[in-house]
């Protein structure tokens, strides 16, 4: 009798710093620059953000986890209008900064296709962002409850109607 095993599926993490990492196979842009060091992606990123925000290291890294966070959710669901607040979209725009990175995130998580930021210039003061990270918790994630209730009723959202854009 022959026994035909499936091929061995891989975990689905829903870690955001194993997320962030497990794109340094995708980067193909300025690979000096963003490898050079012998960093994680997820360092590199917090190294980052201490360098143009002030804030401590506790803090950079839980503002950079809810942005990988709603960046990921933002791209495997672009069918559900998303925002985020201020502090949550400091860690989005450092992601967005870092070119090489956001298009390997792209490629990894967004099936190869770029992922716009088209942000409006009036915040939105609905509760989306509330609604956002109840979103993201269905969807598997862990979200910094804080962060997100921080600017609650203040979001920041992208528009909808670009094509692709969060």
């Amino acid at each position: 009798m022959t026994v035909m095993l499936d091929s061995p599926s891989l975990a689905r993490t829903r870690e955001p710093k194993e997320l962030l990492n497990a794109v340094q196979p995708h980067i193909r842009h300025l690979t000096v620059n963003v490898l050079e060091s012998d960093m994680s992606l997820w360092e590199r990123e917090v190294a980052l953000l201490l360098r143009d925000h002030t804030m401590v290291r506790d803090m950079a890294e839980r503002i950079l986890g809810n942005a990988v966070v709603y960046t990921i959710g933002c791209m495997e669901h672009p069918e559900v209008h998303l925002g985020v607040g201020k502090l949550v979209d400091i860690g989005v725009h450092q992601l967005i900064l870092d070119t090489p990175v956001w298009w390997a995130l792209c490629d990894a998580y967004n099936e190869g296709r770029y992922k716009h930021h088209a942000p409006f210039i009036e915040r939105r003061r609905d509760g989306l962002c509330l609604r956002t990270a109840d979103f993201l918790k269905s969807i598997g994630f862990d979200v910094d409850e804080e962060l997100w209730a921080i600017d609650g009723t203040d979001c920041s959202p992208c528009d909808s109607k670009v094509p692709d854009s969060h």
